[in-house]
């Protein structure tokens, strides 16, 4: 099996990040102009977002396209996010 480049990494990577900032703008959304943080579906599409995100990062770092570390902190980061924009959301109710 051959090595996996830098440029596939880094592509690895840059695809990770922007699947994680389709979700925030997709959470931001959905609480700016569908739903209350305490629905069940604004629940359900942040559930099922975030474990598919988490299972796209463990798929790379099973194939070795990003380190461990890094994918634990792209969905650390995302999450501090998401939870900017719940409290943002909660204060101004």
């Amino acid at each position: 099996m051959r090595e996996v480049t830098e440029t596939h990494r880094d592509k690895a990577y840059a695809l990770l990040k922007a699947d994680a900032a389709q979700i925030h703008q997709l959470i931001e959304v959905q609480i700016e102009n569908l739903t209350m943080p305490q629905c069940p579906l604004y629940e359900e599409v942040l559930d099922t977002q975030m474990f598919g995100l988490s299972r796209e990062i463990d798929f790379a770092v099973r194939l070795n396209l990003i380190d461990e570390n890094e994918g634990k902190a792209l969905m650390e980061n995302l999450e501090r996010e998401l939870n900017k924009l719940h409290e943002a959301a909660q204060n101004t109710v």
